[in-house]
């Protein structure tokens, strides 16, 4: 398939940090493990930042799936309990996603959370920001419904590996690789944000939560809750919050310091080529897990005690 080009000035600047408010969309395998949920409630506490337009449920199969419709379907339901723990009426801007995987790089999984990307695109003269934090096939699927979208989206996507490991297979990536190549050689602006070694410094403890977050409502409670049915009866254990790196770069650049590099090759083998021909991406480098945190959790006590509200309520 031909994409529409960029020039390197419009990627560029397309790739830099900006300062007001950003339009937003969060694509989100929502029920997967415990992370997403940090993530879309985070983003949700964060309106002065994020014109927060759309969440779309994201496909993903583990032992929490018995395939990925079924995950999309559940995460769907996920983002409905985490908006009515947090008072939000608005389920109009809440939309299921592809039920299967991109059959190959050039065919489209047609659904409701592609189409209403590709709208959303389209809308208006500032970019629109794509907070990716699974499976990426409802934004490949959307490239490929209307490649003219690479011209006014910058994705913001945790997933895969640093481009110096000797594989690319992390969970989000390798679930769909063909959504993954597509996003690689679209010439779609990229921030990457990779698991190990980046996001994984993300990390937190049922002590720190039960201080920090549970006591913060209902939402603070159901947070707290499900974070320690995962580590449960695991002593001296942390756990990655690794989802809340892609808010994090939204909200403040610095606090996910990142580089441009050319496209990573995404082999079928899931291992990364390089050509310094290619275009640009950005990568991230590390995740200063600290302030990251901090905002969160000063987001959740402000909820608690009715001085912020959460987008769409």
């Amino acid at each position: 398939m031909e994409f529409p080009s960029l020039s390197d000035t419009d990627r560029r600047d397309l790739l830099e940090p900006r300062e007001g408010k950003l339009r937003v969309v969060l694509d989100t395998d929502t029920y997967n493990e415990i992370d997403d949920q940090f993530a879309v409630v985070h983003a949700l506490l964060s309106p002065g930042r994020f014109d927060l337009e759309a969440i779309y449920a994201a496909p993903f199969h583990n032992n929490r799936s018995e395939g990925p419709a079924d995950g999309m379907q559940k995460s769907y339901e996920e983002i409905e309990r985490l908006l009515n723990r947090m008072d939000v009426t608005d389920r109009d801007r809440v939309f299921l996603g592809a039920e299967r995987y991109l059959p190959d790089r050039s065919e489209a999984v047609d659904n409701p959370a592609s189409r209403d990307l590709v709208e959303r695109a389209h809308a208006g003269d500032a970019p629109l920001y794509v907070a990716a934090i699974g499976a990426i096939t409802n934004v490949a699927s959307a490239i490929l419904l209307d490649p003219e979208i690479i011209k006014k989206v910058v994705v913001v996507w945790l997933g895969g590996h640093p481009h110096h490991w000797p594989t690319a297979r992390e969970f989000n990536l390798r679930q769909d690789v063909r959504a993954a190549q597509v996003i690689f050689d679209s010439g779609v602006p990229v921030v990457q944000i990779p698991c190990a070694g980046v996001a994984s410094h993300l990390l937190t403890t049922v002590s720190e939560l039960n201080v920090f977050v549970r006591p913060q409502g209902a939402i603070g409670g159901y947070l707290a809750d499900v974070f320690e049915a995962y580590r449960k009866d695991q002593f001296a254990r942390s756990k990655e919050v690794w989802d809340i790196s892609a808010i994090g770069w939204l909200l403040d650049a610095s606090w996910v310091p990142s580089v441009l590099v050319p496209s990573p090759i995404l082999t079928d083998q899931v291992t990364y080529s390089s050509n310094p021909a290619r275009h640009l991406v950005r990568v991230a480098t590390s995740c200063r897990r600290d302030p990251i945190f901090g905002d969160l959790f000063q987001k959740l006590g402000k909820l608690a005690a009715g001085e912020i509200r959460p987008s769409w309520s």
